[in-house]
């Protein structure tokens, strides 16, 4: 291996902005590292969903689509469906009245 071309490999410093604080091992120049978020306040990493609402976009979502059911429909009845053959023998009187007129 050639001298002098890897990076030092050092401790330092983590901080989250949750105010979590630890120490791993970077090649970057600073001692410190800040981030904005940790495993400590992660939501997949602590099973707690943080929801940031923008002017109220969540409210306004859920009012919108918990009001709203699932309509189901309803079968036709009897009376509204009529057998083909009636139907077809209506048309064929309505014809022959048609061209006797």
């Amino acid at each position: 291996m050639k001298e002098n071309i890897h990076p030092k490999y050092k401790e330092i410093k983590v901080t989250c902005s949750c105010g979590n604080e630890f120490v791993t091992a970077s090649t970057i120049e600073n001692d410190k590292l800040h981030l904005e978020i940790c495993s400590a306040c992660h939501p997949f990493y602590t099973g707690k969903q943080k929801v940031v609402d923008t002017a109220g976009r969540v409210d306004r979502f859920k009012q919108k689509y918990s009001k709203k059911t699932v309509a189901i429909a309803k079968p036709a009845s009897a009376e509204t469906i009529k057998p083909a053959k009636k139907t077809a023998q209506r048309k064929t009187a309505v014809k022959k009245k048609n061209e006797k007129s």
